[in-house]
């Protein structure tokens, strides 16, 4: 599948004939099926897939061939997108979703308190290792994992403003102008976090090579959420909540750069995002959210995609807190 998307649209649903595409979806069906059961291959594989066919939508390259607009392609596409979906949603809490309050004010807190009370809420990933312990291969291995989303936000916001309109859209302008750099195109929020790679020499080639299955997944859970329309209030949540907890996460960031005394070049993206970010909650919690929460509808996506955001976060952290322990069993061997 991989080998079609370096093809053009209209060959591959040319060459596609109706028997090998039910083939094809079939063995889609089935890395699903393993990727649910818990084989780490195959979900490494079926979130590889989904992310370099969301990369086709997300780059500019005109000239080249682009599977991009294939009928074919999109039916693979929406089979991996339930499937992740639905595993996602296998993970919140049968009921978790109805407790929330309908008063908007009471809503945004009841948010707020789902995020202190999970497990995910200031993660010994951060305030242990990243902080005080991690080298600087550590700090390299984590910048990768990051690009997913970091790398990219500026898109996401794009995307899922289309379609909104009053105190969200300008919510979200001015949240995308800041990632803009405010208009300067060397404080562009995606240009300072490439400097990261510069600092370490990493190439694009090495990103997608050194993506776990957890990262790739938080990518997609975002490009899936900010690209359709209907998943609006999920895509709302999970931003929401990304924004929220980036704050507390950089400062401990910020503060391993420091101690390691890495190129303060390396370092503008985070430490610009600690103070922005916490305007940004503040500001998408007021003007999107809680407008917002006067619907039930939108209430409960919004809780959706704020609990995707944490449940997933928490897998990602715990698989990357897992390799420091691994490596630190194996150096006292």
């Amino acid at each position: 599948m991989s080998d079609w998307l370096g093809r053009s649209a209209d060959e591959i649903d040319r060459l596609v004939h109706p028997v090998e595409l039910e083939r094809v979806l079939g063995a889609v069906h089935e890395l699903n099926r393993r990727a649910a059961a818990g084989d780490p291959a195959m979900f490494y594989r079926q979130q590889l897939l989904l992310s370099r066919i969301y990369n086709l939508q997300l780059r500019v390259a005109p000239g080249e061939s682009s599977a991009e607009g294939s009928t074919v392609v999109h039916q693979v596409t929406r089979v991996l997108e339930r499937a992740t979906a639905g595993a996602e949603d296998s993970r919140i809490e049968a009921g978790a979703l109805d407790h929330a309050p309908s008063e908007p004010a009471e809503f945004v807190s009841w948010l707020k308190k789902l995020a202190r009370k999970h497990t995910v809420f200031k993660h010994p990933y951060y305030t242990g290792f990243i902080r005080d312990r991690a080298d600087r291969e550590a700090i390299r291995r984590y910048m990768i994992q990051e690009s997913v989303i970091d790398g990219r936000f500026d898109d996401l916001l794009a995307m899922m403003q289309v379609g909104t309109s009053g105190p969200a859209k300008m919510e979200i302008a001015r949240n995308f102008w800041d990632e803009m750099g405010n208009g300067t195109p060397a404080e562009v929020h995606t240009h300072l976090f490439k400097q990261i790679f510069e600092v370490f020499d990493i190439s694009e080639d090495e990103l997608e090579n050194a993506l776990t299955a957890n990262a790739l997944l938080s990518g997609n859970l975002a490009v899936m959420l900010c690209r359709y329309r209907s998943s609006y209030a999920e895509a709302v949540g999970f931003l929401g909540m990304t924004e929220w907890l980036v704050p507390d996460r950089f400062v401990q960031v910020v503060h391993a750069w420091e101690r390691l005394g890495l190129p303060d070049v390396g370092i503008v993206y985070h430490r610009l995002h600690i103070t922005v970010d916490a305007q940004h909650a503040a500001g998408w919690f007021h003007n999107v959210i809680k407008p917002a929460a006067t619907s039930p509808a939108m209430r409960k996506g919004i809780a959706r995609g704020t609990l995707w955001r944490l449940n997933s976060s928490q897998r990602y952290l715990d698989e990357r807190m897992s390799e420091v322990d691994l490596t630190a069993s194996l150096s006292t061997a």
